[in-house]
């Protein structure tokens, strides 16, 4: 079972939705890294469930402990264990479907392909599979942040039929932040939100398109061929549960344009090497151009 990503810094994750908690591995983090559950604790509350009427009814504290490679606040460069117990696990809830396979779910895949699956609420398939991811990414992020100056700012694009008016380059955490839908588009998230409503009253659901762009990502960064930039961005986000779709840059929509049309033209700012439009996404022949980084993903209805 595939449960590490990476090559540098590597994550594994670990643990079941409904188990005693869930959480990750790194290997690979460089000593001498400031670090403490205060750096883990904001990310994991933003993807903490129970937020609001909109999300999973399920009420989670999600308290990371950081277990191991951490001494006296700053990383060691062995691994780091951090671990979420789960407090609202109810695998009895789930005991009336034990025998049946949910439809769009992963319970008849990984039957087939293991002989046994884990009934209560999808085991490793369940969207609580990505605390770990979360954790991890904390600490990914502050490295980038304080190495490289780099940041990544991620919001909800699309919900149905609802698309929000987005400049990438223009887009902030405070105004993702500020509706319950994280659109930093207020017209289109309060449209996403009376859908989402809606739906729920209905007993149905929806997906959604995910955006996000990381700014001052050096040249350089990937390799040509089968381990291009946006290969490794593209699994690491279509691994993610309910994912169906990763589009780079233009994407899609891409197609729609000539290539006089889509061509990024270069030029000098100063020393540096930029260019005048991004359909690219900050990435060619594998590698990144020093543009921001642009890519969508997009997320299937529930299950």
């Amino acid at each position: 079972m595939g449960n590490t990503f990476g090559k540098a810094f590597r994550v594994t994750t670990f643990g079941e939705s409904h188990g005693g908690g869930v959480g990750c591995v790194i290997d690979g983090c460089p000593p001498g890294i400031k670090l403490s559950e205060d750096d883990i604790q904001p990310d994991l509350e933003r993807r903490r469930p129970g937020q609001s009427h909109l999300t999973t009814s399920r009420q989670e504290a999600d308290l990371v402990e950081i277990v191991s490679g951490v001494f006296e606040g700053k990383t060691l460069g062995t691994p780091i264990t951090m671990l979420v117990r789960n407090k609202d696990a109810r695998a009895s809830e789930y005991k009336k479907i034990r025998d049946t396979y949910r439809p769009s779910h992963a319970d008849y895949t990984y039957d087939a392909k293991y002989g046994l699956r884990n009934w209560s609420g999808g085991g490793r398939s369940s969207a609580r599979e990505t605390v770990g991811r979360v954790a991890a990414g904390a600490v990914a992020k502050k490295i980038l942040r304080q190495d490289f100056k780099i940041e990544v700012v991620a919001w909800v694009q699309q919900v149905y039929d609802v698309v929000a008016n987005i400049d990438p380059s223009k887009v902030t955490l405070r105004k993702v932040e500020a509706n319950l839908v994280r659109c930093p588009d207020a017209k289109a998230a309060k449209a996403m939100i009376a859908l989402i409503e809606q739906a729920r009253k209905e007993g149905d659901s929806l997906g959604g398109i995910v955006g996000c762009t990381a700014r001052r990502v050096p040249v350089g960064w990937g390799e040509p061929i089968f381990d291009k930039l946006e290969a490794d961005l593209a699994k690491a986000m279509l691994s993610i549960p309910a994912t169906r779709a990763f589009s780079l840059g233009s994407g899609f929509g891409g197609v729609s344009l000539k290539g006089s049309e889509h061509n990024d033209p270069f030029f000098m700012d100063g020393d540096a090497v930029k260019t005048s439009t991004n359909y690219s996404g900050g990435v060619q022949g594998g590698i990144s151009n020093g543009e921001d980084i642009n890519f969508e993903v997009a997320l299937k209805p529930t299950s």
